[in-house]
């Protein structure tokens, strides 16, 4: 059996350990180091040894077995936050008895500042596991954000896009919750440096943004397809909850293509589908959380979401922040959670029910957002409410989306749908109410066509629709 500590080429033998892809054991040995896991198939470009305790994490890995690249000594860096002080600010505050959905930027109210970044610390080298592979191969490309503006501060997390430095992240971290247009912004990354931010364009349509910083030494996350993940597959958080740079939780995902509706001051005023109100038939609202001091209580409009669920621990902070999976590619970008801290107060932190834009989403909205300084949505055309009508008539459950009018010449128009038909799927997705409906439709990019099943006077039909803008609705 091969030594773990083994000299490699590349590698400094004094410090040497096992490789990502090799934690296991049972690895194939190649000139470069252990790159190729037997059993799990998967390859392994990051040669770098797992830093040990109380070793710094390396600012980016070169492939084929070169070493760490140090950030140019130029990028400043962040001061030591209060964290003893700020977590005992964040355990005084009361936690309630209903449950709500909040979005998960901190600020103020936890830790009073950011604090350094965490290497992810390796004690005992023979019983590395898949966690801490991945977290390894996707740590270099997370980010923690600052952002300062109309006299707040908040933080949140993001992630490397490309090699021009650009990094998604939410709208509603880069804007406080809607309250600051231009707010100032920092970004740390996994070495420390801190570097200013500006920013590319925000969508608050699906609260993502993009900033750009200078890309020396900045790591690309390598984004998964989020269409071919399974109930119960591996999902680990990386992020900045309560100001803590580089914690590390991990879960399942619990359900896909779960809907919620977030109430947002930086929503933009265009029609709704959707009759309900925030939270649809739920007893719940979800709103982004303002600790006292945001400006959430003065939102207008709700975002509608389709997401990843996961019971992988996610806090205020992780806003922003990379949802992965087993190989450390990114599935989804974390932006809230269900507290049972009252419906706009995220004090009591997570109880195991968290949210993630899924990575195709936040891949298509972000290209955009590069390209053209914005991105597009969906518009159906149809005002729709939950389909309640049961056999038993106690419509204590909705199926579908009812149909309540249809705008004239809009795509619904035009694909035929008609007052008091029920659609029940929207581009392969099931439509179980009216939020469901508005936010499969404004996932989509304008001018995409989806297929669309309902039922009317009983009988099942299908048909095509195009979708047009929401943001040339008036």
């Amino acid at each position: 059996m091969n030594d773990p500590h083994e000299p490699r080429p590349g590698n400094d033998p004094q410090r040497s350990v096992p490789q990502y892809g090799e934690y296991t054991g049972g690895a194939e040995r190649t000139p470069n180091g252990y790159q190729k896991h037997q059993a799990g198939g998967w390859e392994n470009q990051y040669t770098e040894p797992l830093p040990r305790a109380g070793e710094p994490t390396q600012g980016h890995y070169e492939s084929q077995g070169a070493t760490a690249t140090q950030a140019p000594d130029r990028h400043k860096k962040f001061s030591g936050g209060a964290v003893i002080a700020g977590m005992l600010l964040a355990g005084l505050i009361g936690a309630g008895a209903a449950v709500g959905t909040d979005a998960l930027n901190d600020n103020g109210s936890g830790v009073g500042s950011t604090g350094n970044t965490s290497p992810v610390i390796v004690n005992d080298t023979d019983s590395v596991n898949s966690t801490t592979a991945a977290t390894q191969k996707a740590s270099p490309s997370v980010v923690t954000i600052s952002a300062t503006g109309n006299n707040e501060q908040g933080t949140g997390s993001g992630v490397v896009i490309d090699d021009q430095g650009h990094i998604v992240t939410n709208t509603h971290v880069v804007t406080l919750d809607g309250t600051a247009s231009n707010a100032t912004i920092e970004v740390q990354t996994s070495d420390g440096s801190v570097r200013s931010a500006e920013i590319v364009g925000t969508d608050p349509q699906s609260d993502l943004a993009v900033l750009k910083v200078d890309p020396e030494g900045l790591t690309p996350a390598e984004f998964a397809d989020s269409d071919q993940l399974n109930v119960g597959d591996t999902a680990i958080a990386i992020g900045a909850p309560l100001g803590l740079s580089g914690t590390v939780t991990d879960g399942i995902v619990s359900t896909l293509n779960r809907t919620i509706s977030v109430a947002s001051s930086a929503a933009p005023d265009t029609p709704v589908e959707s009759e309900e109100s925030p939270g649809g038939s739920q007893d719940f609202f979800f709103n982004f959380p303002d600790n006292g001091e945001s400006g959430s209580q003065q939102a207008q409009s709700s975002v509608y979401l389709n997401v990843i669920q996961t019971d992988a621990a996610i806090n205020p902070g992780n806003s922003g922040g990379p949802l992965i999976d087993s190989e450390g590619k990114v599935i989804g970008i974390n932006v809230a959670i269900a507290s049972a801290a009252g419906s706009s107060d995220t004090a009591a932190g997570s109880i195991g029910v968290g949210f993630s834009i899924p990575s195709n989403t936040a891949k298509r909205v972000a290209q955009e957002i590069i390209d053209n300084g914005t991105a597009s949505h969906g518009y159906l055309g149809a005002s729709v409410s939950a389909n309640t009508e049961s056999s038993d008539g106690s419509g204590q459950f909705s199926s579908g989306a009812l149909v309540r009018s249809v705008e004239s010449g809009s795509p619904a128009d035009e694909a035929g749908l008609r007052a008091d038909d029920v659609v029940t799927q929207f581009n392969g997705k099931r439509i179980e109410d009216a939020d469901a409906l508005t936010a499969t439709v404004r996932e989509l990019a304008a001018g995409t066509e989806a297929e669309m099943t309902y039922i009317r006077n009983g009988n099942e039909e299908t048909t095509k629709v195009t979708v047009s803008d929401a943001a040339q609705q008036g």
